[in-house]
């Protein structure tokens, strides 16, 4: 019984993430934002391209996705910026 009660608070601690971001966590932010960026261009420029409206369509609904998941990390990014900068000036009057 104590070791199921240790597993499922394992299980919560694993699910909230960190307050802190490293170095490497920053710089892999970075790089998911570029590859994001990188797709929603060329997908925005195939849509220009394309003679086929499925693959049109297709095009429009790959840049779409692809804004949504970079308009997410970057918001998770600026609420973490928020908190730590709430952090390190909240001690001082």
């Amino acid at each position: 019984m104590l070791i199921q009660q240790q597993d499922q608070q394992t299980q919560k601690n694993a699910a909230q993430p960190p307050d802190i971001l490293s170095t490497k966590d920053l710089l892999y932010a970075e790089d998911i934002l570029s590859w994001n960026l990188n797709v929603i261009k060329k997908a925005h420029a195939y849509t220009s391209m394309c003679q086929d409206k499925e693959v049109s369509q297709a095009m429009k609904r790959t840049c779409q996705l692809h804004m949504r998941h970079y308009q997410l990390i970057l918001g998770h990014l600026e609420k973490h910026m928020q908190k730590t900068t709430g952090m390190a000036g909240g001690g001082r009057s």
